[in-house]
């Protein structure tokens, strides 16, 4: 072994496998603080929009002024319903189902005078909500029911009419544990529950209620033919596609395009995350190949004294060792100096985000970890692999 080692360090080129090892630790940063800066931005945007997931667009129709007179209804038929449906970019459809019935609400807090006021209630399917609460949910027979309001209605409250009369601002955390009042009426029916607000909606503007319960309550205080849904929310992948631009201008109906804007940012911001990992992926694989052929170039200058070591009879396995070792160590420690570089760089940018989102969560680096300890052994194994082949090489032509 001590003989193998002693040819080795004397055609080592220092140059070789310094450009292998400075290569391969910038392929293998960027790889992990792509993989990690997506894990975190996701984990900032799942308590507001979920930035990196799917994104959703609300549709309705539009407004018009010739419609309003005359009572036009603006709801959508179950024919543009499923032609929404059958569209290439359309990826789930679901409907906003209005409260059919009368609701009123009110709360009494110690230290404030009594609140009450009219309100409605809409719906739609569990799986577009973007709050997620172990409270969400109804079974017939409940007394309370859950609500989640939108996010832009407490800073209405607390940024305009608590800042105008001077009131105190509230936080989620106490309305949370304020209990309402509801009163439901129509159909010859009415009665008493308890509302309890479970979170605050960023993706939807209004008053949510689950599903189960608004069934059951238009079903049972409804009067009358059951209203149509006039508005309609969409998932889809890629909002930059044209496609969904001119299907809304072409069938006149309208959607926030504030939100439109955002969810094209985020869909290039997924695009350009995609690419800088695309980026270190290639580094890292051009850096392989450094690595590989500053081995068999050093392999190669010690044939003729490995072939001896093969006569004297030193095994392949032997002979090959210090050569895996040689990549499976620097292997090692480039994945090692580039944890530590992502631990320091994850640090300045979480700052940067933590004085935008104070209440943002630091999610684990497990993932980052997992992919880096893959790549590491997959790459190592090809390295030995690569090396014990080349050997063997050798091998063959001395018989």
């Amino acid at each position: 072994m001590k003989l193998v080692w002693k040819l080795l360090r004397q055609h080592i080129s220092i140059p070789q496998f310094a450009g292998f090892f400075f290569a391969n630790l910038v392929g293998m940063l960027i790889i992990l603080l792509g993989v990690q800066f997506y894990n975190d931005i996701q984990t900032v945007y799942d308590s507001e929009d979920s930035l990196m997931k799917s994104d959703y667009m609300i549709l309705n129709k539009k407004v018009g002024t010739l419609g309003s007179i005359i009572g036009k209804s603006g709801a959508f038929s179950e024919d543009e319903i499923k032609d929404i449906k059958r569209q290439d970019f359309s990826k789930r459809v679901g409907m906003f189902t209005p409260s059919n019935y009368n609701v009123r609400a009110s709360f009494d807090i110690e230290g404030f005078s009594k609140f009450s006021t009219e309100m409605f209630f809409e719906s739609v399917p569990d799986e577009f909500v973007d709050v997620k609460s172990e409270q969400w949910g109804y079974r017939e027979g409940d007394t309370t029911i859950p609500i989640v309001l939108p996010k832009n209605y407490l800073d209405l409250y607390n940024f305009g009419f608590a800042q105008s009369r001077s009131l105190p601002k509230l936080s989620a955390g106490i309305l949370g544990a304020i209990k309402l009042r509801i009163q439901i009426a129509g159909n010859g029916h009415a009665d008493n529950f308890d509302g309890r607000i479970v979170g605050f909606s960023s993706r939807l503007n209004t008053i949510l209620v689950p599903q189960d319960f608004m069934l059951w309550a238009n079903k049972t205080y409804a009067s009358g033919d059951q209203k149509d849904a006039q508005r309609i929310i969409m998932e889809v992948d890629n909002p930059t596609d044209e496609d969904i631009t001119a299907y809304i201008r072409d069938h006149n109906y309208e959607t926030d395009t504030e939100k439109l804007q955002a969810s094209k940012t985020n869909y290039v911001l997924k695009i350009i995350i995609g690419i800088v990992m695309s980026v270190g992926l290639l580094i890292s694989i051009l850096s392989f190949y450094i690595l590989m052929l500053s081995v068999y170039l050093l392999v190669q200058k010690n044939t003729t004294k490995l072939q001896n070591l093969l006569l004297l009879g030193y095994s392949p396995g032997k002979v090959s060792l210090p050569y895996q070792l040689l990549t499976v160590g620097l292997n090692v420690l480039v994945f090692a100096l580039a944890w530590v570089l992502l631990i320091v760089v994850r640090k300045v940018y979480l700052n940067m985000l933590e004085s935008f989102f104070p209440n943002m969560q630091r999610p684990s680096m497990i993932i980052a970890l997992c992919v880096g300890i893959a790549l590491l052994v997959v790459v190592s194994i090809i390295n030995v692999v690569a090396v014990r082949s080349k050997i063997m090489g050798i091998w063959r032509q001395k018989e």
